[in-house]
């Protein structure tokens, strides 16, 4: 098994025309190990990769983020927790990163305080006002 960082796992899930290069080695790479372990930060910032610079809609990302999920090369750091946190994000306004962490909490059982207003609607966050 090898671990990638979130430029790597973007290039697998991306057709980078800037980076033609980098998209065929990470592509390479996975397809080469029987095995490829994605960390929870790996996962959160490839959600905000996706927003921020390639401007994927919600809908894109929910279905890069079950692309993950239903690949068999790919071992997901909380693999349970993440699909909750994806069926959570399609479910809400909420964005990915904070379902994941609500959905870290409601797991421990413990509340989540948080300013996020959208986030505090959701069963086990709090707002702190």
């Amino acid at each position: 098994m090898i671990g990638i960082d979130t430029n790597v796992l973007v290039r697998v899930l991306v057709e980078d025309t800037e980076q033609p290069h980098q998209t065929q080695l990470a592509r390479a790479l996975v397809r080469s190990v029987p095995q490829v372990y994605v960390s929870q930060i790996v996962q959160v910032e490839t959600v905000w990769v996706l927003e921020s610079a390639y401007q994927f809609d919600k809908a894109s990302i929910i279905l890069a983020l079950e692309q993950l999920s239903q690949n068999e090369a790919l071992v997901l750091q909380h693999a349970d927790n993440f699909l909750l946190a994806v069926e959570l994000y399609r479910q809400t306004s909420a964005d990915f990163a904070d379902c994941l962490i609500l959905v870290d909490h409601r797991q421990l059982q413990v509340p989540l305080y948080t300013f996020d207003k959208r986030l505090s609607k959701q069963i086990g966050a709090k707002l702190l006002k």
